[in-house]
C-alpha cells in the first residue's frame, strides 16, 4: 500500500468519526441533553472573573482518544 492510499484510508475515517461525532451531538441537543463537569474539572468564579480548565475531562477524552485511534491503526494495517 503506497501512502497516497493511506492518507485517503484516513481521511475517509476521519471524516466518518467527524459526521458520526456531529450527528450524536446534534442528536443530544434536541433532547436537551447538558454537560455536566466531572469530579476534577477546575472551576473559579470570581467577582468578574470565571476559570474552568477540565483536566478530569481532558483524561478522560485523551484515553477515548487513544482507543479509537489504537483500533483504527490496527484496522487500517490490514
Amino acid at each position: 500500500m503506497n501512502w497516497l492510499s493511506f492518507m485517503a484510508k484516513c481521511l475517509i475515517m476521519m471524516g466518518g468519526f467527524l459526521l458520526l461525532f456531529g450527528i450524536v451531538l446534534f442528536l443530544l441537543s434536541t433532547v436537551g441533553w447538558r454537560w455536566k463537569p466531572l469530579p476534577g474539572d477546575i472551576f473559579v468564579q470570581r467577582d468578574n472573573f470565571t476559570f474552568f480548565f477540565p483536566i478530569a475531562t481532558c483524561i478522560l477524552l485523551s484515553f477515548i482518544l487513544t482507543i479509537i485511534f489504537t483500533l483504527l491503526s490496527i484496522l487500517l494495517r490490514k
